[in-house]
């Protein structure tokens, strides 16, 4: 596979009230975009429109990070919902960060779902049509980012019947099982923590469009971004080390 140039990108915006979580003001000077939270898991009114102020600072790109209405279990848990509701909260919470990034001159570009909004459309067809449909409507220029897999051509060919474009997502952090699936983070080892495994991830995902599984098995995997927990140990570091990695190679 030929070398691909990939983007830094990393959930942030997740500060709430008198809560302040992660290293935003720290991390944004070295990241490509950001998924920023939108007040159904994490984030309030307040703490995006400061988050979109920084993003413009560091001419970061900004996505949506709609996820289930779950504040409780920071959006980690599946709920069932019709299409109707996936629709409505997604256009909600994408709805609500366009309109303060808008006030700041720039706009949300891409989406990302959250959590377990995120595991489910990739494991459940009917609701990655719901989210393809929610972005359709609301303006087919955004792209949606879903986890990128040996199966990406079946997401591709849904994608295209609702006219939206995809954003193929590699993590940096996770360990991936041989069929090309994140390790659950309840099982050993699947938070990498280390430089020597990011390194290994970034620069085989970049220079030959493949990773290393939990096996030792090497697996092509089409990538177009590359994800970094803020929340993962020594976070900073790591991404300072990545983004350096991604644009200098």
């Amino acid at each position: 596979m030929k070398k691909n140039r990939l983007k830094l990108n990393c959930d942030m915006g997740e500060s709430y009230g008198v809560y302040t979580m992660g290293m935003d003001d720290a991390i944004m000077p070295y990241i490509d975009m950001v998924n920023l939270a939108c007040g159904f898991h994490a984030g309030d009114p307040l703490t995006m429109h400061a988050s979109v102020k920084l993003a413009k600072k560091h001419k970061v790109e900004i996505g949506a990070h709609p996820s289930y209405p779950d504040l409780v279990g920071f959006g980690r848990r599946e709920m069932k919902c019709s299409t109707e509701e996936i629709v409505a909260m997604v256009l909600y919470q994408c709805g609500a960060l366009d309109g303060i990034s808008k006030s700041e001159g720039v706009k949300v570009s891409y989406l990302k779902p959250h959590g377990a909004l995120y595991n489910t459309m990739m494991k459940d067809k009917e609701v990655f049509k719901a989210i393809c449909k929610a972005v359709s409507v609301y303006e087919t220029d955004i792209k949606l980012m879903i986890l990128s897999t040996s199966k990406n051509h079946i997401f591709k060919e849904i994608a295209q019947r609702y006219k939206v474009s995809l954003l193929y997502e590699v993590f940096a952090d996770r360990a991936y099982t041989d069929e090309g699936y994140l390790l659950q983070r309840s099982e050993k080892n699947a938070l990498f923590t280390k430089k020597e495994e990011i390194l290994q991830r970034a620069t085989l995902l970049q220079e030959k469009g493949c990773i290393k599984t939990i096996t030792g098995r090497y697996i092509e995997l089409e990538a177009d971004t590359l994800c970094m927990h803020s929340d993962t140990p020594n976070a900073l570091e790591l991404i300072k080390f990545l983004h350096t990695l991604l644009h200098t190679s």
